[in-house]
């Protein structure tokens, strides 16, 4: 008859120094289907080792293990697991229960990793644990139930997926008298059953209740009795690979998913201090891009406020070109035919100089601007009394004037409207009909007295020149200003012959802001990125602690079956939910901090993004998976029989 195990010269042995330590010397032996076996051995004798290869825990330096006739030599870490997992039930001598779950949930765990249903599994421990006397105590975590009742639970897990082959070891030796006989009671039961139970002790008295006991010294069998029961044959045990449909790996995930979760829950301060790191990280991206992004919009508004999409045009080669021969270059004329093109919106000319304003008794020193009526409109200027002068009294020369309210406020002090009113500019007598609204930006308002008339009165009543000073032209909106400034160019050079002139892009000045904007935030956001770095290698350090600290429960899953990519998925998984739970806290965060800067800063006009919000939860998940995959990797790569032995 075929048995169910079958060792043959079996040999185990363990580097030790510039040696080797042989464990296991040469072990032959058969166990049949449905029997109760007893291995019995004083400390050290190898029977702990006997049972880790028996149960394909370890496998042996040499010789044949076979399970059911298929040689375990043969079989990869995946297919090892799914035998653990499916036909081998473990009994522990300290229980090895996982403190965070409950009764019930540790009686999961191997249908967890064989991929049954949450309900299926919920029903088959419920139903395992009531069998066994624990209807009532399911709910209670291993901390809050005795010796003899952690060790029922442990034969529930034993049993949840099948457990053909229950592997006890010392299952009474950490239980009183009473405890002990209940468990043996219950061991007894399965081997009625039909289970195979395979029981390592050092009690005599415990293997005297075995139908058959072996005893091993120093690596070796000293005493095999004959197998006499007769049985059937033994059923057929599956190693085939696993099925790799997608609804088997959406449940794994999900229940990855759960195990990392409760993991996270058990040990709250700990989860807390590795978001810390994360919390800040994300915290300071995040409100870098946001802030920045806010004051970058206000620098680029108050530029536009000046006057973007402008072009000026001035005589001679550059600023501070005196020369005579380009005094006198640019015309009226020029600003005509400037303002009969079709990218051209409004144009004006420009003539200006200092001149003496008084009214009254008071005298003050200003810059005149003898411009047209399209001025204002040019740089997007607005009232706060009055209005611009009309073509009528540019052609007429009218004597009237244009004040700002930095002039307004030196030559009438105390009067609340001062539109009517005449001053002397130079010494030609002018009526105020406006008041231009002060413009207000981040960089200052300008604190020099301006007025302006128009072009035509300024020139001929003043001044006496024919020539403009300047000429300023505002493109029409969806015409690149670039191209406007090569068709001006190109206009005037036809015109003049020659190139006696140059031009002044403002959006010039808008591109050159925002570029170093852009760089600014740039270099604080990865600034920002540095403490993200620094909170994923907190992430890691406490990830790679959390793997040391949690040998014994990784343990404890691959003996139920976990496969290492199982557990290498947990501690992925923990790290990458550690980390998005850390950058949903960091960007609730820097909600608050954008928040209190709008309080103190109302002109600032700070929203999120949703591609910031996106970034922030990408960044977070990248960092969960680029630092969490080393400890993960660990984790996955443990030896179970060592793993199991760690306190």
């Amino acid at each position: 008859m075929t048995a169910l195990l079958e060792l043959k010269d079996i040999r185990r042995s363990y580097p030790s120094g510039d040696g080797k330590v042989d464990v296991l010397k040469g072990i032959t032996l058969d166990i049949h289907a449905g029997e109760m076996v007893a291995i019995v051995g004083a400390s050290g004798s190898g029977k702990s080792t006997l049972m880790n290869i028996l149960g394909c825990l370890d496998k042996p330096t040499s010789g044949s293990y076979r399970v059911a006739g298929i040689d375990i030599s043969t079989l990869n870490g995946d297919a090892l697991a799914r035998l653990r997992r499916e036909h081998f039930g473990f009994i522990f001598q300290r229980y090895h229960l996982l403190s965070h779950l409950t009764a019930a949930q540790n009686v999961e765990v191997p249908a967890v990793y064989a991929g049954v249903e949450r309900k299926a599994r919920l029903a088959r421990a419920k139903e395992l644990l009531a069998r066994l006397g624990l209807g009532e105590r399911m709910a209670y975590p291993p901390s809050q139930l005795s010796g003899g009742q952690q060790q029922r639970v442990s034969i529930a897990r034993a049993l949840m997926n099948g457990g053909q082959v229950i592997l006890a070891d010392e299952p009474t030796g950490a239980l009183d008298s009473h405890s002990g006989e209940e468990v043996m009671a219950i061991l007894h039961q399965l081997r009625d059953r039909g289970h195979t139970v395979i029981i390592v002790t050092h009690d005599a008295e415990i293997a005297a209740q075995a139908e058959r006991v072996i005893e091993i010294r120093d690596g070796e069998i000293i005493k095999n009795p004959p197998f006499a029961k007769q049985n059937n044959a033994p059923e057929k045990i599956s190693t085939g690979s696993e099925p790799g449909n997608w609804r088997q790996f959406s449940g794994r995930f999900q229940e990855a998913l759960m195990m990392a979760w409760r993991a996270m829950a058990a040990n709250k301060m700990r989860t807390l201090l590795t978001m810390l790191g994360i919390i800040i990280g994300i915290a300071s991206v995040v409100s870098i891009v946001v802030v920045g992004d806010a004051a970058k919009q206000l620098v680029l508004a108050d530029i536009r406020a000046i006057g973007t999409n402008t072009i000026d045009v001035y005589p001679g080669k550059d600023f501070g070109d005196d020369d005579p021969q380009y005094q006198q270059a640019l015309k009226y004329d020029d600003m005509v035919a400037i303002q009969k093109q079709p990218w051209v919106r409004s144009a004006t000319p420009s003539v200006s100089q200092n001149l003496r304003l008084r009214s009254g008794n008071i005298d003050v020193a200003a810059s005149a601007n003898g411009v047209s009526g399209q001025y204002f409109n040019v740089y997007g200027m607005t009232f706060s009394e009055g209005s611009t002068f009309n073509s009528e009294q540019e052609k007429g020369r009218a004597q009237v004037v244009v004040l700002d309210s930095n002039t307004r406020r030196q030559l009438f002090p105390n009067k609340a409207q001062v539109t009517g009113e005449v001053i002397l500019v130079g010494n030609m007598p002018a009526t105020v009909i406006g008041v231009a609204e002060e413009k207000q930006s981040m960089f200052g308002s300008s604190k020099i007295l301006r007025v302006w008339l128009p072009y035509p009165t300024l020139s001929a009543r003043v001044l006496g020149q024919s020539w403009l000073n300047s000429i300023t032209v505002r493109v029409n909106e969806g015409y690149s200003s670039e191209q406007a400034e090569q068709q001006l160019t190109r206009l005037l050079s036809l015109r003049h012959g020659k190139k006696d002139f140059f031009t002044w892009n403002m959006d010039g000045v808008l591109k050159t802001a925002e570029k170093t904007t852009r760089t600014l935030q740039l270099f604080l956001t990865l600034v920002a990125v540095i403490s993200l770095l620094v909170g994923g290698i907190g992430v890691m350090n406490i990830m790679l602690v959390s793997v040391t600290e949690r040998t014994r429960e990784i343990g404890i899953r691959m003996a139920v079956g976990a496969r290492a990519s199982d557990v290498l998925a947990q501690f992925l998984i923990e790290a990458v939910l550690v980390c998005l739970v850390g950058g949903a806290l960091g960007v609730a965060l820097s909600m608050a901090i954008a928040f209190t800067l709008q309080l103190f800063l109302p002109g600032w006009e700070i929203g999120f993004s949703p591609v910031a919000l996106l970034t922030a939860f990408i960044c977070s998940t990248f960092t969960g998976v680029l630092f969490g995959w080393l400890p993960a990797r660990n984790a996955a790569r443990l030896d179970p029989v060592d793993a199991l032995a760690r306190e």
